[in-house]
């Protein structure tokens, strides 16, 4: 079994009084999807309260947020900690990402003629580069811009921030992947056959290779389980 050192919550950015609780809700959310605080590390109010320089309050109303979302359980008066990943709800998140996704990449397809891929072909660059640098953290960045970006062609993207709001533990699934290399090249080589049919013209090519895709964090379920048990 191969276990995540632990680590100790890092002291977070200072932030201002105003608005506070908008701006801890994403740093506390990105620090949970990225593993930095772990499933099942107990989490004190007080303590995020101290560590970002502000009230009670600001963190009491982004702490409700992330229950709210699955990301912490909540023992009112005992205890909080960071929620375990749950496979129920990182399924029903890739059924949504891959039903808007399929249709994307179709539309897309049936478009291509009067699109421009650029960006996409700049991301892939840049993710190349990343994985030959084995900056696993900066992939994990590039690969959810690639996907945001084919929504942002297909003129949909707010409905990118609907699937981030309910993927918080297919990403923490990604996460854990991610601690192997290979999966980078893997996802690289999927984004490359998804932009090749897509620009090529082939709406049933370009659905193939997004559902083949999105379908490789949830097989390896049963991987990561037997690696990270006390994940779930």
């Amino acid at each position: 079994m191969t276990d995540i050192p632990q680590k100790a919550p890092r002291a977070g950015s200072k932030v201002r009084s105003i608005s506070a609780g908008q701006q801890i809700y994403p740093q506390l959310r990105d620090r949970i999807l990225s593993l930095e605080l772990q499933p099942g590390q107990a989490l004190s109010r007080l303590e995020v309260a101290d560590d970002y320089g502000v009230s009670q309050t600001p963190v009491r109303e982004a702490m409700k947020k992330l229950e709210d979302e699955g990301l912490l359980f909540v023992m009112p008066q005992h205890r909080t900690e960071v929620a375990r990943i749950n496979i129920a709800e990182a399924r029903q998140a890739q059924f949504l990402r891959l039903s808007i996704e399929v249709e994307i990449a179709r539309q897309l397809a049936e478009s291509a003629p009067a699109l421009t891929f650029a960006p996409q072909h700049s991301l892939m660059l840049q993710a190349r580069a990343a994985i030959e640098a084995r900056d696993m953290t900066l992939f994990k960045t590039l690969d959810g811009q690639f996907h945001r970006s084919l929504y942002l062609l297909a003129g949909v993207e707010p409905l990118w921030h609907l699937v981030a709001e309910r993927s918080g533990h297919i990403d923490r699934l990604r996460a854990l992947s991610l601690m192997d290399a290979q999966k980078g090249i893997a996802i690289l080589a999927d984004h490359e056959r998804i932009l090749t049919a897509i620009q090529a013209g082939d709406p049933d090519g370009a659905e193939a290779a997004t559902r083949q895709h999105l379908s490789g964090t949830l097989s390896q379920v049963e991987t990561l389980k037997l690696r990270f048990p006390q994940y779930f």
